[in-house]
């Protein structure tokens, strides 16, 4: 899964993935995205990885967007619609990742890697971050309704209209504005750091609960309020875990999480 352009390594109970062509603005080859999707879908059930950072090479990008050089031989309606169809199997290989997914965002976040940050479940940015689909200024192509739901969902209709019909790119205080990104960060060093601490405190809380909601909200997202939760219930509350944290709680000690 790791190539010179998208580099993945584990450090403690943290999978890094680090978008690695920071000479093109880490611009996403199709490699890359399928890459990507393949570290999130092949997460160990051994609780050895408890967290996955995406990140880009450098300060000055996440990800500028897909290599528009790809594009050059496309040539059939089938085209287009496979493009999309791989962007949406992507982005839903992270949003279906078991472990938290945190996008640690410096500079520009276009395109693709916008929508890779919003298909993770925590975006945290440097001052400088730029962030939007300015495909209306650029390329003139569209963004499938899987897709634009997701962004809909973090922030909500009429701003991804606003966004993309202007082509503006919104800045990090705004983004923490409107919830697009939870944390701010003065720059690439305090998001390095921040990044560290937020992925300890993720490694330290129950895996099922985290898993368990994140799979909810994506079936609200996609379904709606009919979404079949049962399995996500029982699966919980049935869970080694949940009877460890019920005795951990009432004897006032720390939980030791097993993830089953």
């Amino acid at each position: 899964m790791a190539t010179d352009e998208l580099l993945y390594e584990v450090r403690g109970t943290t999978g890094w993935v680090t978008l690695n062509r920071p000479q093109a603005r880490n611009a996403l080859t199709f490699a890359m995205y399928e890459g990507l999707a393949e570290v999130c879908s092949s997460i160990p059930d051994d609780g050895s990885v408890k967290a996955i950072v995406v990140i880009g090479a450098g300060e000055k990008a996440f990800a500028a967007g897909t290599d528009m050089r790809q594009f050059r031989d496309f040539s059939s309606e089938q085209d287009a619609l496979d493009y999309e169809h791989r962007m949406s199997r992507v982005f839903h290989q992270i949003e279906t990742c078991p472990v938290p997914t945190v996008a640690a965002i410096s500079g520009a976040c276009t395109g693709g890697g916008a929508g890779i940050a919003a298909a993770c479940d925590l975006r945290i940015a440097t001052a400088d971050m730029k962030f939007g689909f300015p495909i209306a200024r650029t390329l003139g192509n569209t963004l499938s309704i899987d897709n634009l739901s997701r962004m809909a969902a973090l922030i909500g209709i009429g701003r991804v209209k606003e966004a993309i019909f202007t082509a503006k790119l919104i800045g990090a205080e705004d983004a923490l504005a409107i919830g697009l990104v939870t944390e701010v960060v003065p720059d690439y060093p305090a998001l390095l750091a921040r990044v560290d601490e937020l992925t300890a405190q993720l490694a330290g809380h129950a895996p099922l609960t985290m898993r368990t909601i994140k799979e909810g909200l994506r079936r609200l997202r996609v379904h709606g309020a009919e979404a079949e939760d049962k399995d996500l219930i029982v699966e919980a509350y049935m869970s080694e875990d949940f009877r460890e944290g019920m005795e951990a709680f009432l004897a006032k000690r720390k939980p030791d999480w097993k993830g089953r």
